[in-house]
């Protein structure tokens, strides 16, 4: 099992490399920079107007045709996944990659030199803590009409495993998985994209792959060779002469591996996946996986992500004992029941604080509040808050005991669902910007059974209680 860096990396020097676009038969020149904590993967157009960038969204998915395909203001990126592969791969979370042209180049058709080239570059380790998508569910799509499906589910770290069927016997049917990223270099970097003879005809007739040669793509050859095709294929890949192995693909290329598309499907779910915009610890089970499929699962764990984010749900072990009980908080805290309306501390930090109230029955406020249908107050709620957010201001003195929070702003309260009797409130306050002259701004949350029910914006000063 690797290790799970907790860190964001990027890498230490800058590093550039050229070959030519598959698509669009352009020389093309890479290159790869250090980018700064929380940036992510970022493409940069040096060859257009004010030099525009597009970050690595699945929003920016415009088609997947032969490659996952990003397009944000008109400008374009093609063929992105073998690229994002490697920086995944390698466990970079930040990197600016200038182009000037509008695709990476294919070179062997894998991420094997995308890969040396950041290796090469060095990898470092930032300050910032690393985002990742906890899976801790079965989430699941499928495409009805192609019978491909993507799974994701809990795991302890990020796994996939893919599953091939073209329905052909030439290539037959194909499985690989990668147990841990620090196996993608020997594992599977170096798996080169594949096509069929049929396809690269269609390809052919249409203008494409003008950057194609027999070193970046595997053909396997699914029906007969004819002379007009021979010659086409001739013509496209400059070669005086062309065969077919007895295993079925094309001569001038060796296959790394028997399962070698298998795992190459595997490089392009590692890649499409990226752009869903943070690490994922989960084991993904791709069948019959594509760019289509692919970028349309993304877009649902994107959707799941930011519902998450939005939500920003603490995550509480109530069989542990909490930081504070009562008695504690009303060693810092001047006030007192019926008033008190934080019960429990579970973590406290310079930064944040988790806390909790049980709403029963007996609260004096429920005597008069609807009393045929008990509602906690709003005002009473963002109060709670205050009390939870006081303790985490306080935090910042060497003797809270002789301080007092007075509050001086409360801003963007929002109630998003009624808290009734048996509830259990918990709340999340974060410092927005660090505590100065006494006055601390927070960002405050109070949650019910996983479900946002109050958020605030509160803002406090610190005051010697003389």
């Amino acid at each position: 099992m690797g290790e799970i860096l907790s860190k964001q990396q990027t890498i230490k020097n800058e590093i550039s490399l050229k070959g030519v676009g598959l698509h669009t038969g352009k020389e093309v020149t890479l290159t790869f920079k250090p980018a700064a904590e929380n940036t992510g993967y970022v493409f940069k157009r040096m060859d257009l107007e004010n030099q525009p960038t597009i970050e690595a969204d699945v929003a920016y998915v415009v088609n997947t045709q032969r490659g996952t395909n990003l397009e944000k203001d008109g400008i374009t990126i093609q063929t992105s996944e073998h690229v994002l592969a490697a920086c995944v791969g390698l466990e970079i979370d930040n990197v600016i990659m200038e182009l000037n042209a509008s695709e990476p180049p294919i070179m062997d058709g894998s991420s094997k030199f995308f890969v040396e080239a950041l290796e090469e570059a060095g990898i470092v380790a930032q300050e910032a803590e690393r985002d990742e998508f906890v899976v801790n569910e079965v989430i699941c799509y499928k495409d009805d009409v192609t019978g491909s499906e993507l799974i994701i589910m809990p795991s302890e770290t990020y796994q996939v495993t893919t599953m091939v069927d073209f329905g052909t016997k030439v290539l037959g049917t194909q499985n690989a998985t990668l147990n841990k990223l620090s196996d993608f270099k020997s594992e599977i970097a170096d798996a080169r994209t594949f096509s069929f003879l049929h396809e690269i005809e269609t390809l052919l007739e249409h203008g494409l792959i003008k950057g194609g040669d027999l070193n970046n793509a595997i053909v396997y050859v699914d029906k007969e060779l004819s002379p007009a095709t021979m010659a086409k294929l001739r013509t496209a890949f400059k070669k005086d002469n062309i065969s077919v192995k007895p295993n079925g693909i094309l001569d001038n290329l060796t296959l790394h591996y028997p399962n070698e598309a298998a795992r190459h499907k595997l490089l392009d779910v590692l890649g499409d996946l990226a752009l869903i915009g943070t690490r994922i610890r989960g084991k993904v089970i791709a069948t019959k996986p594509g760019h289509e499929v692919n970028t349309q699962f993304a877009k649902k764990l994107a959707r799941i992500i930011k519902t998450e984010r939005r939500n920003n749900v603490p995550k509480i072990d109530f069989d542990k004992a909490p930081l504070m009980d009562v008695n504690d908080i009303m060693n810092i805290l001047p006030h007192r029941p019926p008033f008190l309306l934080v019960d429990k501390i579970y973590s406290l930090t310079p930064t944040c604080v988790i806390g909790m109230k049980n709403v029963t029955m007996n609260e004096p406020f429920f005597v008069g509040h609807f009393p045929g249908k008990p509602v906690m107050p709003g005002v009473l709620q963002v109060e709670a808050m205050a009390q939870t957010g006081g303790i985490l201001a306080l935090k910042s003195v060497p003797d809270p005991e002789n301080y007092l929070t007075f509050f001086m702003k409360i801003d963007n309260v929002k109630f998003k669902q009624q808290v009734v009797p048996g509830d259990t409130l918990i709340f999340k306050l974060e410092l927005l910007a660090p505590i100065r002259r006494g006055i601390c701004q927070m960002q405050g949350y109070a949650y019910v059974n996983g479900k946002l029910v109050t958020e605030a914006i509160l803002m406090a000063q610190i005051v010697k209680n003389k």
